[in-house]
């Protein structure tokens, strides 16, 4: 056994899992989280104001008028594929969710390509993260000091990187620390970013006939037969999927949760519900504040795409704005921390089930979090936001729309894991029919179908930012080219930890740990 199975709690006491061979507790400290903290969790990890200020321009530059419907439609798949992770983790709670459930649906190749999926999606919004909360804080500095100048400073490359590597490293100390530190942070800067965003939609609501480019509200923008193209469709959905992960980072600490079979589950519906009412009062505010036009406070602006509330926060909250400001940057900042927990527990339960180095599988002994995943998680975020920052035009555009494609593979993926893996009892009852079997499919074939259209538009060059390398847009080699590099790491794998491969390690009959009442 590896010495991070050793010295787990259950290992320490001699307990293992019957009939698991040598597959003991990972070492995580059950009970530390309850309904309210792990929905705060949630929120954060899809933060609300930097999801909007990074995705709101694009969606309308692909959905137009249709953008509430296409919030409404993205949420549909997403919905779908939460209820499909509620019987999984009633069933099997386990902090790798995806790559456990996957293989024990499929077996272990499509259970690490799901497992690559999740910490490719992961790893790409982590370097996002870091570029929006770099960019809001040279403009927080500029509008506290009055110095138009220290805006400029988030456009200088090196400077850029450099302030993007020490937001990482704050991340990984507070995550490295455990659910403790990280509960304390998380209920100030998500209960300021919502505070905010609340007085953003007030005071939209309450101007908006002021603004030049202002629309009267209209019952047609949920109108989705306005839409010209199935194309627009499939990359508004893709983006507007966009907006809403995140929260299946409720089911990765399911292990840590109190009762988490049934709260970790209950906790990421809720999340999803709650983020939907706040993005159809953003969106509705913000379109009849500014219209989609593509002049002056225009959504569809090109100026504006990159950083929506930038661009409106100064003409909507007046001396307010740099609350905005404040807002988007503690938003990036909390997800930036929280969401380091899903790939650094997928890490960790891949390495513990034998599919990933020794290294991976080892647990802080003082905090109970996985510590060498964290900061491996934190090293690879860092670097790719480097390498795109010098290779992407516009790092935000293309990295949003190349994670659509990672969001799409891997809930998917799980969704349909959920109707295979219960195949024997979808009948037994309307609930099964209807939760295992229905609901999964719907939702897993829906974004499979938005990954291929999303796969194939991108191939396009002028596709995203216009970025591309030999002819292919960049936002295609990001996608697909990310998952075709998990399949050579998966081939490596096999040879170097044979086992899992072999399914001797994690199998359908697996017995599920015992997570904390």
């Amino acid at each position: 056994m590896t010495e991070a199975l050793r010295t787990s709690p259950t290992a320490a006491r001699g307990q293992q899992l019957p009939g698991s061979g040598d597959i003991t507790a990972k070492g995580l400290k059950g009970g530390q989280l309850g309904l309210l903290a792990v929905v705060v969790l949630g929120i954060s990890t899809i933060a609300p104001a930097y999801t909007l200020t990074s995705a709101l321009g694009p969606t309308v530059n692909e959905a137009g008028l249709q953008l509430p419907v296409i919030f409404l439609i993205g949420f549909i798949p997403m919905i779908l594929v939460s209820l499909a992770y509620r019987e999984l983790n009633a069933d099997s709670p386990d902090s790798g969710t995806t790559f456990t459930w996957v293989s024990k649906a499929f077996g272990p190749w499509v259970g690490w390509m799901g497992g690559w999926g999740l910490l490719a999606a992961n790893i790409i919004v982590l370097s996002n993260l870091a570029g929006v909360a770099v960019d809001f804080f040279y403009l927080f500095l500029s509008q506290l000091t009055g110095s138009p100048e220290l805006a400029d400073l988030a456009d200088n490359k090196a400077l850029n990187v450099l302030t993007c590597l020490v937001f990482v490293a704050l991340a990984v100390w507070v995550s490295y620390r455990g659910l403790h530190t990280t509960k304390v942070v998380q209920y100030g800067l998500v209960g300021f970013q919502l505070l905010v965003l609340g007085l953003f939609v007030a005071m939209a609501f309450a101007n908006w006939s002021t603004s030049e480019t202002a629309i009267p509200f209209s019952w047609e923008w949920f109108d989705v037969t306005r839409i010209e193209t199935f194309g627009q469709v499939a990359a508004g959905i893709s983006l507007s999927i966009f907006v809403y992960w995140g929260w299946d980072v409720c089911l990765t600490v399911n292990e840590e949760t109190a009762n988490g079979k049934k709260t970790a589950g209950v906790a990421g519906t809720l999340t999803a519900v709650i983020v939907l009412a706040i993005y159809l009062l953003v969106s509705i505010a913000t379109m009849m504040f500014a219209g989609v036009g593509d002049t002056g406070n225009g959504l569809n602006n090109a100026e504006n795409h990159e950083n929506i509330f930038t661009a409106l926060a100064s003409p909507i909250m007046g001396p307010f704005a740099i609350l905005m400001s404040l807002a988007v940057l503690s938003s990036s900042a909390a997800s930036l921390q929280s969401t380091f927990m899903s790939p650094s527990r997928s890490l960790l339960a891949m390495a513990h089930y034998g599919a990933l180095p020794e290294p991976f599988s080892r647990v802080s002994r003082k905090f109970a979090t996985p510590g060498f995943a964290t900061v491996a998680a934190g090293v690879m975020s860092a670097g790719f936001y480097a390498v795109m920052h010098v290779v992407s035009e516009n790092v935000l555009n293309d990295t949003i729309l190349a994670l659509g494609l990672m969001i799409c593979f891997y809930y998917g993926l799980t969704a349909l894991a959920c109707a295979w893996y219960f195949r024997h009892s979808l009948f037994t009852s309307a609930r099964h029919f209807l939760l295992r079997l229905l609901c999964p499919v719907l939702g897993g074939v829906g974004l499979f179908v938005v990954f291929f259209q999303t796969a194939v538009d991108s191939l396009a060059p002028e596709f995203g930012s216009g970025s591309e390398i030999f002819g292919v847009g960049l936002v295609f080699i990001l996608g697909v080219g990310i998952l075709a590099l998990g399949a050579v790491f998966m081939l490596i794998m096999a040879r170097v930890r044979p086992a899992f491969f072999r399914g001797e390690t994690l199998r359908k009959d697996t017995p599920a740990l015992v997570v904390p009442e």
